[in-house]
């Protein structure tokens, strides 16, 4: 008979607007945030970077490093694109700490 195996802890949200949707999946981890595979830091246009990264500066850093989140983003625009990536963060942080964190 086999082993169980150890249940992973993670949660998964997602975020819209008009027809663009990003999906996050948050689970425990080393502080690895990635959008379409890249890391956050390389999104690009620059000046809209900063919208998706509103969330990790409001909470600062040290409750993102308990956590790795993927976010998977298609349709729309850019800027469109940008406001779902945050919406699903926020969302996501926010699930993941009621669920595992907060007990």
């Amino acid at each position: 008979m086999a082993a169980p195996s150890p249940t992973v802890e993670s949660v998964q949200c997602f975020g819209r607007k008009k027809t663009a949707v990003a999906v996050t999946y948050c689970k425990r981890g080393k502080g690895l945030i990635k959008i379409n595979g890249c890391p956050i830091e390389l999104v690009e246009p620059k000046i809209l970077r900063f919208k998706a990264v509103e969330p990790i500066l409001l909470l600062e850093r040290h409750r993102f490093n308990g956590v790795d989140m993927r976010i998977r983003v298609k349709g729309g625009g850019h800027t469109s694109q940008i406001y779902t990536i945050k919406q699903s963060i926020a969302k996501a942080l926010v699930a993941y700490y009621q669920k595992f964190v907060d007990e």
